[in-house]
């Protein structure tokens, strides 16, 4: 089929262009977003400078009415751990999982595997202050060298773990809004490509530092005297203790419910939880969760200290998706969403680029998924991850011969594991890694580089299959 392009479809194109070569640069994007979207709403409604200002406001709308979910599940997370960590039972909860640490061999694995399931409920960055202080030390001081504990949390961490995001569902939330799929459309193909990338560069990177831990494993320590001096520092009240243990279990109770709910003819009698409702689920719970500790902690006192609780968490989530809601805007425009900004009749311009394009071109699996894999690459530069995510979303909708979602969710992988971050050594998730194990994130950046682009090729001949 034809498409007819306008003016204002190439417009669109260069200024994806622009965004595309901001990003290479390593500069901020959300200024070209913006006069992106104001230069669109201009030409299309014949010049109209009101209208213009007025399409910035609506794309803006737009984008942030659809991403707040997200952003407030992240919200409720953080809130609910701040309050953990008020009581202290966030290190309690984590104490147990110091007897793995205590042999480096193990200690690589077993860090960046506690580091991956506390970064699923709990979101990576606090995970990984929560993982880093308590974990880290212990797992050096037992032979294992810094640089491996790092590479390990911030692989299985801002990597295997945002990538997928299975639980929380965030990135992967942003992309289906985008290209506008159902709550968790995506979510067997990023689960499979999180866990093709993560497990592909753990395996070499342990490979590459194989060497290095056992040389720093001959200096030898003592396993008794390591473990006591690790839980020095504990001293749990018994509040403490139960929600430590009570936290965790809630949350894989839901876990288990919503596996459950998903098979047809399930003993429990409960429709699907996915997608929204996994979402409101989780969120209904972490702010009970909160209700509860902050109670429990504060007593007549929680009236003053759940709203700091909740301001901490919505601080955090705002922080994250503030630049992220106008470079979402501006992808709005090439997918189905262009609607609910330009009005009626309005045509998704990335959508038919793509479409002008798959008519002149032969496109087959292996180029789309690796150059979608690339764009997503490239949109990481900027050291968020997410903001590239319309973008990829958007090109697998355009281009995609079969499964969008295979599609859209290696652009995810590209984007998540080179800004989330593993790749950019300016990203806050690979600085604030870095930081916790006291190594250098340039040093950190250079370390993951080979391992996680193994895990990207073999994820994008995946991605290429599963289309």
């Amino acid at each position: 089929m034809d498409v007819a392009l306008t003016p204002s479809h190439w417009i669109f194109l260069a200024f994806v262009l622009i965004v595309v070569l901001a990003m290479v640069f390593k500069r901020d994007v959300v200024l070209p977003s913006i006069i992106g979207i104001f230069v669109i709403g201009l030409v299309y409604n014949g010049g109209s400078l009101v209208a213009g200002i007025q399409t910035v406001f609506s794309a803006l709308m737009v984008a942030g009415m659809d991403l707040f979910d997200i952003m407030l599940i992240i919200a409720l997370m953080v809130a609910m751990l701040k309050a953990m960590g008020k009581m202290g039972a966030d290190n309690l909860m984590v104490a147990p999982t110091r007897r793995f640490v205590t042999n480096p061999h193990v200690a690589f694995f077993a860090l960046g595997g506690i580091m991956y399931v506390c970064a699923l409920f709990f979101w990576p960055t606090p995970a990984t202050a929560l993982v880093g202080v308590m974990l880290v030390p212990v797992a050096i001081k037992a032979g294992l060298p810094a640089m491996a504990a790092a590479v390990s949390v911030n692989i299985l961490g801002h990597g295997m773990a945002l990538s997928g995001d299975m639980v929380i569902q965030g990135a992967s939330g942003l992309s289906e809004s985008t290209i506008g799929l159902p709550g968790g459309a995506m979510l067997n193909e990023v689960a499979i490509l999180s866990l093709v990338v993560g497990l592909v560069s753990i395996t070499v990177a342990y490979l590459m530092m194989r060497k290095d831990i056992n040389a720093q494993q001959s200096i030898g320590v003592n396993k008794s005297e390591l473990l006591a001096a690790a839980d020095a520092d504990i001293n749990p009240t018994p509040k403490a203790k139960a929600f430590a243990a009570f936290v965790p279990v809630v949350f894989l109770l839901i876990i288990v419910v919503m596996i459950i709910s998903s098979f047809e003819g399930n003993f429990l009698g409960l429709e699907a939880i996915s997608g929204g409702a996994a979402t409101a689920l989780l969120g209904g719970t972490a702010t009970a969760l909160l209700i509860l500790l902050s109670i429990a902690n504060d007593g007549h006192k929680a009236m003053e200290s759940i709203p700091g609780h909740l301001r901490e968490g919505m601080l955090y989530a705002i922080k994250i998706f503030a630049p992220v809601i106008p470079i979402a805007g501006f992808f709005f425009l090439g997918s189905s969403a262009v609607v609910d900004i330009l009005g009626e009749g309005a045509p998704g311009f990335l959508f038919d680029l793509g479409g002008a394009l798959a008519n002149s071109l032969p496109l087959n699996n292996f180029a789309l998924s690796f150059g979608n894999l690339f764009v997503g690459i490239l949109s990481g530069l900027d050291g968020s991850g997410f903001s590239g995510l319309p973008l990829t979303a958007s090109l697998a909708q355009a281009l995609a011969p079969g499964s969008v979602e295979s599609l859209a969710a290696i652009g995810q992988m590209g984007a998540i594991w080179t800004g989330g971050g593993t790749l950019t050594a300016w990203a806050f998730g690979l600085v604030a890694t870095a930081g916790v194990a006291g190594v250098k994130p340039m040093d950190l950046a250079r370390k993951n580089f080979v391992p996680v682009i193994c895990g990207l090729i073999v994820a994008g001949i995946v991605a290429a299959l599963l289309m």
